[in-house]
C-alpha cells in the first residue's frame, strides 16, 4: 500500500540515476527549497512544454533558492538526448527502480488514454522546504502555466 504523502509530511528518502551517470538523493537538496515535477515521457509535447516551461524560469527559481529537478521513468541516456534536443536547462532524474521515489508518492499509476488502461507517471508537482519537508503538492497537473504557478508559490514561502 503507497503511503500518501502531503503538505507537512517529511519528503520520502530517495536515490536516482542523473543524465551524466550520478546519483542523486534527498540530503543533496537540504538547505534549499525544492520543486520534483514528475512527467511522463521525454520527448512528449506535454513533457517537453512542461521542462521548456521550468527551463525558462530556472534564473527566477535559483534567485527564490529554489533547486529544481524534473523526475521521469526515462533512461540517463534518454534523458541526456531530451536535454540536448531542447537546451533545457532544468535538472533531471531517471526514476525507473521498482518500488522507487514515484512509487512511494503514488505518482505512478494507472491511467487511461482512447479507452485503454496502462501503467504511467501521473504528472504531480512537490515543493519542499529547506529540511525536506513538503510545502504544497500540485497533483494531476495541466501543463499551461504551471511553472508560473510553481514560482509564485516558491516566492510565497
Amino acid at each position: 500500500m503507497t503511503k500518501t504523502y502531503g503538505e507537512g509530511d517529511a519528503f520520502p528518502d530517495f536515490t536516482m540515476e542523473t543524465p551524466d551517470g550520478g546519483t542523486l538523493t534527498k540530503a543533496d537538496l537540504a538547505g534549499k527549497k525544492a520543486v520534483l515535477f514528475f512527467y511522463p515521457k521525454d520527448n512528449t509535447p506535454g513533457c517537453t512544454t512542461e521542462a521548456k516551461d521550468f527551463s525558462a524560469l530556472k534564473p527566477e527559481f535559483d534567485k527564490a533558492g529554489a533547486a529544481l529537478l524534473g523526475v521521469s521513468k526515462d533512461s540517463a541516456k534518454k534523458h541526456q538526448n531530451f536535454i540536448a534536443k531542447h537546451d533545457l536547462t532544468v535538472a533531471l532524474a531517471t526514476d525507473a527502480a521498482e518500488g522507487g521515489l514515484s512509487d512511494m508518492l503514488g505518482v505512478w499509476g494507472e491511467k487511461q488514454m482512447y479507452g485503454k488502461t496502462f501503467m504511467g507517471m501521473i504528472r504531480s508537482t512537490y515543493l519542499l522546504d529547506e529540511k525536506g519537508r513538503i510545502l504544497r503538492v500540485w497533483p494531476k497537473v495541466k501543463v499551461k502555466g504551471h511553472a508560473e504557478e510553481v514560482l509564485a508559490a516558491v516566492r510565497a514561502a
